[in-house]
């Protein structure tokens, strides 16, 4: 989805992905899209019209009715790293279980997994797929659908980073055509439920680490230095994050596991510094436990040989 997360506060998850369809998605699957969320709209013309967007479709004849589809078992990521440049993508599964009435194999039927921030009745951030999930019919009443997400980070506010809520909606248009100003709403089923699951959207984050003197005599003072940094949605850059607990580890060489030896915090750049006794060769490095709003990193070892 390549709409900021903020750009709107809408109760509903359709009709935030209306508003912005990237000029080169247009024609393509951001179209099902935008009439997807025509339905929203029309099924909720007073949050529609609260959050700006064109009234028309509450205006034509009728409403949509409550489309006989439950959503459960859906599965996301448990957390989900969001650097300053690259795209994100997330899949998310679920289960979606539908009446007699409701023909999933038809072209003019769809269903989409998105993410959220906020009371479900007061959406404030979206993150929403450009693309219909795909259903696999398992019986005559249930399909296991997947869904893609993508998440840009140009589009995201430092701000957005923590929990966020998952969500799926579907809409039969039943042959009715979105397109048209004579659409008759009532023949398009529609349903919409949060609150199916959650994730950590992240701010990704790095941590260095750099020991002197080497090789140290044994007895010696060894200075570790390292920085946790963590991507700035905003800047574009990765910035220092402060005042954070990291873990300084030893790993003597010939093993595999990593002591810690201390914590220490970052200062106002998110720079780190401290001092041990040298005793082994083996290596050094700054470890953090990461934050719901940042991920856990672990800085690679430096090696330091002591000398007798």
């Amino acid at each position: 989805m390549r709409i900021r997360a903020t750009v709107a506060a809408v109760s509903g998850a359709l009709a935030l992905s209306a508003l912005a369809v990237p000029a080169a998605h247009a024609a393509g699957p951001s179209t099902h899209r935008a009439d997807a969320a025509k339905a929203f709209q029309a099924a909720h013309p007073a949050t529609s019209s609260r959050a700006g967007i064109s009234a028309r479709v509450a205006a034509d004849e009728g409403w949509p009715y409550d489309l006989d589809v439950i959503f459960f078992n859906l599965k996301v990521a448990k957390a989900i790293k969001v650097g300053t440049t690259h795209n994100v993508s997330t899949t998310i599964t679920y289960t979606m279980k539908f009446g007699a009435d409701v023909d999933v194999r038809a072209k003019d039927f769809f269903t989409y997994p998105y993410l959220y921030k906020g009371p479900f009745n007061n959406l404030q951030h979206l993150l929403y797929s450009d693309r219909p999930a795909t259903c696999s019919v398992t019986s005559p009443s249930t399909a296991i659908c997947k869904g893609e997400i993508d998440i840009y980070p140009p589009w995201l506010f430092n701000s957005n980073a923590g929990t966020w809520r998952a969500g799926a909606q579907a809409t039969a248009f039943n042959g009715q055509d979105p397109q048209s100003d004579d659409i008759d709403w009532s023949k398009v089923g529609f349903i919409d439920r949060g609150g199916l699951g959650t994730t950590l959207v992240q701010r990704n984050s790095k941590l260095t680490t750099g020991a002197k003197p080497k090789p140290v005599k044994k007895g010696r003072t060894v200075t570790v230095t390292g920085k946790l940094t963590r991507a700035n949605w905003e800047s574009r850059e990765y910035s220092g994050y402060s005042g954070q607990a990291v873990k300084l580890q030893f790993r003597k060489k010939g093993t595999t596991t990593y002591k810690t030896l201390k914590t220490v915090r970052t200062n106002s750049t998110g720079s780190l510094k401290t001092t041990v006794k040298a005793t082994v060769d083996g290596y050094y490095r700054f470890s953090f436990a990461g934050t719901t709003t940042t991920p856990a990193v672990n800085a690679p070892g430096d090696l330091v040989r002591v000398k007798k």
